[in-house]
């Protein structure tokens, strides 16, 4: 019986924490302060607006202006989404050994719509991905798992013949939630330490390493 393995995008499948960074850095321009390197805020980029707005101009929700700061950054981004932005290396040759042994498989991503899928298709994904859940296409973002369950049903498969990888705890928490066996994506924007906190079912430090411990999970 086919199973399906479900993704998180940023930081699991590609690296899109350069594109993402240039917008947190226009929004310093902005502000009139020096960009920050890349490094200070590359492991934020998990989180999102939300993360970048902390690391690029040090405020949270509860700030006055926050929202209008992450509308800007959000415009910014999405005049920048496919520059800078690559799979990471092993995805492709991952992906098709998927294909060959017979596994369908798809993404489930906190990055809403509107930004996701014109990258799934810059990178040559939307041909064989067999469904792509935004944060905005369930009702709930993740760590809820119902963005999981809207792409075990949509494809047709129930929650227990699906597999789910991520590189932050949000991603485990929602494929536990969902009743999903769990690998932590370690080689992502998370820290390796912590990925092992996280309880998931198995933890990849490679790329190269997802295969095998997507077969030994079924």
């Amino acid at each position: 019986m086919s199973k399906l393995v479900l993704f998180d995008f940023d930081g699991t499948l590609a690296d899109t924490a350069p594109d993402m960074a240039v917008a947190a850095n226009r929004l310093r321009e902005r502000q009139g302060l020096p960009p920050l390197p890349f490094e200070a805020l590359r492991g934020v980029t998990s989180q999102g607006a939300r993360g970048f707005l902390r690391a690029s101009l040090g405020i949270e929700p509860d700030h006055p202006d926050y929202e209008v700061h992450r509308q800007q950054f959000l415009a910014d981004y999405a005049e920048h989404l496919t520059v800078l932005t690559r799979l990471f290396p092993g995805v492709p040759e991952l992906l098709q050994a998927l294909k060959t042994q017979g596994f369908r498989w798809g993404i489930v991503t906190n990055k809403v719509e509107y930004l996701a899928l014109p990258i799934v298709r810059f990178l040559g994904l939307d041909d064989e991905c067999a469904i792509t859940v935004g944060g905005d296409t369930a009702g709930h973002p993740k760590p809820h798992p119902a963005p999981l369950f809207y792409a075990a049903e949509k494809t047709g498969f129930l929650p227990d013949q699906c597999i789910y990888i991520g590189d932050d705890e949000r991603d485990i928490l929602a494929g536990k939630a969902a009743g999903m066996p769990t690998i932590a994506a370690a080689y992502g924007y998370c820290e390796p330490a912590h990925a092992a906190s996280w309880q998931a079912d198995a933890v990849a430090h490679q790329v190269d390493e997802l295969f095998d411990h997507i077969v030994r999970l079924v």
